[in-house]
């Protein structure tokens, strides 16, 4: 039985309100701050870390929704209801900004810890994604990321992806995410994009080895958008166009 999401404790600490072992490792939720403040009051911080390295927490978002909106304004013009992929369901950020744009058609979501998703589904975690959830645009699939862009069941194409699933190209989660960065990996994300469809890739850093890659790998317009955060370096955005 997974601890109760209400768990009390010292706000001065992180406290853990489940801790589970999956086929990836261990995944951790943990909050900073009190539980359910009033209106006016600061909201408590939701933590996600994964094998003792931490991913992201709910204290900002501006990069995750940026995520979003610079694929959404990469696509070419008067696209109708492009189809988006969303690698990562993390803590419901980008879904958000997703299901807030009337413009995007399909949203698929790709999570492989089922924990995560429980987060989303069931506890403290839907106060950011419940709305989207909600939205009958919106799929959630369980699955790991670079096996199903790999699934030669699922040969659906996106105009847009946006990957956040590790902390960034040169700094990954867990091993097998760096096939996702490689070559070969980046063949697939551009077989299932459709032509001029934009790739998008979240980072804690720039990566100019990541950006020779994409070039590499046949995409074209690429570029960095750095975000400022509230402490050290600007997260960035990696964005690549598929040719026609």
């Amino acid at each position: 039985m997974h601890p109760p999401y209400d768990t009390a404790a010292d706000p001065d600490r992180p406290v853990t309100l489940d801790r589970r072992e999956g086929p990836y490792g261990e995944v951790v939720l943990r909050r900073r701050g009190e539980g359910d403040p009033g209106p006016g009051t600061a909201q408590p911080v939701f933590e996600i870390i994964a094998n003792g390295c931490f991913l992201m927490d709910t204290s900002d978002g501006r990069s995750e929704r940026l995520l979003i909106r610079a694929a959404l304004n990469a696509l070419p013009a008067g696209r109708q209801a492009p189809a988006l992929l969303i690698g990562g369901l993390g803590v419901g950020f980008s879904l958000a900004e997703a299901a807030a744009e009337p413009r995007w058609g399909r949203i698929a979501v790709v999570e492989r810890e089922e924990a995560v998703i429980d987060w989303h589904r069931t506890g403290p975690l839907g106060r950011i994604s419940a709305a989207a959830l909600a939205d009958p645009r919106t799929e959630v699939i369980r699955a790991d990321l670079v096996a199903h862009l790999h699934s030669g069941t699922t040969a659906e194409r996106y105009d847009a992806l946006c990957l956040d699933i590790d902390n960034g190209p040169d700094w990954t989660v867990t091993e097998d995410n760096d096939g996702l960065y490689s070559p070969v990996g980046l063949a697939a994300c551009r077989t299932r994009l459709a032509p001029g469809g934009v790739l998008a890739v979240w980072s804690a850093q720039p990566s100019s080895a990541f950006e020779e890659a994409l070039r590499n790998a046949g995409f074209t317009g690429v570029r960095t958008e750095e975000i400022s955060v509230a402490r050290g370096v600007p997260d960035v955005v990696h964005l690549a166009i598929r040719g026609a």
